[in-house]
């Protein structure tokens, strides 16, 4: 995120220094767009944001996070399903050295795209022939994959290690990842 907020702090945003410190923990979690709309950043600032970010890629080693070995270890086919710049999530994920980890991955590209994360569960589903009682969706937005996996009647995980959602609805929930193999069925 280095990249994006050295070109954010250049922009005159619109907004004061404590809501541009909210917005930049949001953009952890959410698209930026979203993010900029809903902080209403100045369009010509979004616009410069977005033009980095279409280009933008990541060229440095990344590593998973400590609890990435219980996704690892699931057994039956993974998949990524992600939103934003498709060239900036391609070179994330292979940094991350995980591609070999998932049978796709599925980028909703923010750019290019109407889709969300339910239109791409949809298509995933039908591609790969899926028994949707076999399906558990992880993920830490309990406003886009979790939400969207149980409108199609999925199983849900959602990690949420800060307690940002503790009313959210969801099939399982932790603060790590330790329950997961029990959320689906593999314990």
């Amino acid at each position: 995120m280095r990249g994006l907020y050295d070109v954010l702090d250049k922009q005159d945003l619109g907004i004061s220094d404590e809501l541009y410190q909210l917005s930049k923990k949001e953009m952890l979690r959410t698209p930026f767009q979203k993010v900029a709309n809903k902080y209403g950043f100045k369009q010509d600032a979004v616009d410069n944001a977005i033009n980095y970010l279409v280009t933008g890629e990541v060229t440095s080693p990344l590593t998973p996070g400590e609890d990435y070995h219980y996704i690892k270890s699931l057994n039956g086919k993974k998949f990524i399903v992600t939103a934003g710049f498709y060239r900036k999530q391609t070179t994330k994920v292979k940094m991350l050295g995980i591609v070999d980890d998932f049978e796709e991955l599925y980028i909703v590209d923010v750019t290019t795209s109407n889709q969300n994360k339910k239109d791409a569960f949809e298509t995933l589903i039908k591609k790969h022939n899926l028994n949707t009682d076999d399906i558990l969706v992880i993920g830490d937005d309990a406003e886009s994959e979790i939400r969207f996996g149980l409108e199609l009647g999925l199983s849900t995980f959602l990690l949420d290690p800060e307690n940002l959602h503790p009313n959210a609805e969801s099939t399982f929930r932790g603060t790590d990842l330790k329950g997961l193999h029990k959320a689906a069925g593999q314990a």
